[in-house]
């Protein structure tokens, strides 16, 4: 078995990257992702893309600064299912961090589906700790292009940054 070295850098997601992300989630997501670039060109967020040596994002994920003051809230996060387990998330979790840490705030939320383990695990690999299980909501595409609303229950963590 031969390993191969996938060089990536983290940088600001732009516009023009959306048509590369597809492995996010549909086009209502997309555009979701849309006008929070708007809402990083008023400061309030940041959204951040792992990408390839040739540009393509392969990781997306944003750090959300007003759900909890004090706090960096990291959402959207995504990984090109191909590249998932390659420590691309850890990443890209790294990169939204620093972030958080550049902007003098000193703790990071996430919220996790129950009925997601893998991605609970790599949390709390990196740190995090559950304190709470809410109930969250969103719109989603249907395949046939139709939206529903999606209900579940989250875990909700922290991680203190020093």
């Amino acid at each position: 078995m031969a390993a191969v070295v996938l060089e990536v850098a983290v940088r600001d997601l732009v516009d023009a990257d959306l048509v590369a992300c597809g492995f996010a989630g549909s086009e209502l997501h997309l555009a979701q992702v849309a006008k929070e670039l708007d809402r990083a060109r008023r400061g309030e967020v940041d959204y951040l893309a792992v990408c390839t040596r040739a540009g393509l994002p392969v990781a997306i994920g944003g750090v959300d600064y007003v759900p909890h003051p004090g706090a960096g809230s990291l959402w959207q996060l995504s990984v090109h299912p191909a590249l998932q387990s390659c420590g691309i998330g850890t990443v890209l979790i790294g990169a939204a961090e620093q972030r958080i840490l550049a902007r003098g705030l000193d703790r990071a939320e996430i919220g996790v589906e129950l009925s997601n383990p893998r991605a609970r695990a790599l949390y709390e690999r990196l740190g995090y700790v559950a304190y709470d299980e809410v109930l969250e909501s969103w719109d989603q595409q249907e395949p046939d292009g139709s939206i529903t609303r999606y209900e579940t229950m989250c875990a909700q963590m922290r991680k203190e940054l020093i």
